[in-house]
């Protein structure tokens, strides 16, 4: 029974992660902040533990919640938008610090405290987004998310070379999906996204170590 870490599943992508494992029948390992997905996830069959990863002393904590365990697959999905601008408003410091704080250094704290954890031939993917692409940059809506999306794409780059010959780290971008930080007009629907970079999960190999693939498996520019 493979075994499977999802960091950041309340909502969205990250809980279909979560309802697509357990029907495929993996031993499924989820975090998330409030009482009442805790309890959807356990409802699911998932053992659901506390994290917020903006939070110093909650994101501490995942070490030992986790020792023990030997992760086949882990996702951290763990995100926030930040303001919708559509130029180059300058974001107030909350708001800079809160999806910074979330997006990138969420991150930088759960990956050291995964090592031990994972079995060998992992495979450790970050949901981060186009938008973060810099050589595939044709807009500038929402910069913030863009620069937290860069910038843990540079995260997962190092964590590939610290990683190497033991896990398969990958960034993924999910699409364009109909979530509430996607929206209602967004292109495709979240069993799709999550289906597909499941997919693309399956089939890694050593050689994608470091990689920036979308959902359906293309090769993604940095």
């Amino acid at each position: 029974m493979a075994q499977i870490l999802i960091v950041g599943a309340s909502r969205g992508i990250g809980l279909e992660f979560v309802r697509q494992y357990r029907a495929a029948g993996a031993q499924v390992v989820a975090t998330a902040r409030s009482d009442a997905a805790l309890v959807a996830l356990s409802d699911l069959g998932a053992t659901a533990l506390r994290l917020d990863v903006a939070d110093t002393a909650s994101a501490s904590g995942l070490a030992w919640q986790i020792d023990g365990h030997q992760f086949d697959e882990v996702v951290i999905v763990a995100g926030v938008y930040g303001p919708r601008t559509g130029g180059l408003q300058t974001p107030t410091e909350a708001d800079f610090d809160e999806v910074m704080h979330t997006n990138v250094l969420g991150p930088m704290r759960v990956m050291p405290q995964l090592v031990d954890a994972l079995a060998p031939g992992a495979r450790l993917a970050v949901i981060s987004s186009r938008m973060g692409s810099i050589s595939l940059r044709t807009a500038t809506g929402g910069w913030l998310y863009r620069a937290s999306k860069a910038a843990v794409n540079s995260v997962l780059k190092d964590a590939s070379l610290v990683l190497d010959g033991k896990a398969v780290c990958v960034s993924l971008h999910p699409g364009w999906v109909r979530t509430e930080m996607g929206g209602d007009g967004a292109d495709i629907d979240v069993r799709t996204s999550v289906a597909g970079m499941r997919g693309v999960l399956s089939k890694l190999t050593a050689a994608d170590n470091g990689g920036f693939f979308n959902y359906d498996g293309q090769l993604l520019g940095w």
